[in-house]
């Protein structure tokens, strides 16, 4: 379908698959694309799927390719028949430790302005005071990464009591946790949170579902927090990325990847 596209990723040692979406929620998406990783046949690939209804004004180029990086900068715009763009998306692709990634950015034409793009204010300020060469590596004197996931050097003595064992960072609904081995948590909200309401319910909603529908009650409830700020020591674990070990408390950072839906930090 998109033979450029298709030699563009190969230069990254990634191979591409074309799919047509005729699914409900691609009618609702604003962008007439979506990126996805795939394993097929034991390898993996990107899947862009392409919704049926835009394929004839769908605009794919790539902007910038890093071959020594394993990284390009896909854009993709929906064209008008004037040829005029009414969609724009960024995407970062390429290969992080194990396995292939796709993050979408803001509008940027380079590998480094993207990845600059996803860091976290505090991680870019702090960037200052390092070389060009170490700022991407995934550990440094500012930071250590893994995955989406920033961990900052902090200076917090948290009380005993309040230290948890083996919790879970997870950026939202049905992505794989990170387990860090000791963490503590400081303010925030409270919110309720159960499989239906992944991103949780303050009070006040938690108060008012149940009185619309009594049997809510039952589901799995847990309490708690939203948004706070989260250290973590030890030892930080992933399926799909090496482990990490801090040897002091770190301050915990998201990236700031373009989101599609809300996102929320619940720990």
């Amino acid at each position: 379908m998109y033979p450029y596209i298709e030699k563009k990723f190969g230069k990254i040692g990634a191979r591409v698959q074309f799919v047509a979406d005729t699914s409900r929620r691609a009618e609702t998406r604003t962008s007439p694309v979506s990126l996805d990783i795939a394993t097929v046949a034991g390898e993996e690939r990107f899947v862009i799927s392409v919704r049926e209804a835009d394929r004839e004004n769908l605009d794919l180029s790539v902007l910038e390719v890093r071959p020594e990086d394993r990284h390009l900068v896909l854009l993709a715009r929906n064209l008008d028949e004037n040829g005029r763009a009414l969609t724009k998306e960024h995407f970062l692709c390429g290969h992080d430790e194990r396995h292939l990634f796709v993050a979408a950015v803001q509008p940027v034409s380079t590998v480094a302005e993207a990845k600059a793009s996803l860091k976290p204010p505090e991680v870019r300020l702090r960037d200052v005071n390092l070389k060009k060469k170490m700022r991407n590596r995934r550990k440094n004197k500012s930071f250590v990464r893994q995955g989406e996931w920033f961990f900052i050097p902090a200076t917090v003595s948290p009380p005993p009591v309040l230290i948890n064992k083996n919790e879970p960072l997870r950026r939202g609904r049905g992505s794989k946790a990170h387990i860090a081995q000791f963490a503590y948590r400081s303010g925030g909200e409270t919110v309720q949170v159960c499989r239906q309401y992944p991103n949780g319910l303050t009070h006040k909603e938690y108060k008012a579902l149940i009185e619309a529908n009594p049997r809510a009650r039952n589901f799995n409830w847990r309490t708690m927090q939203r948004n706070a700020t989260v250290y973590v020591r030890g030892t930080v674990r992933h399926p799909d990325h090496a482990t990490i070990v801090l040897d002091s408390w770190h301050r915990v950072a998201m990236n700031r990847e373009r989101q599609t839906e809300t996102v929320a930090f619940l720990d």
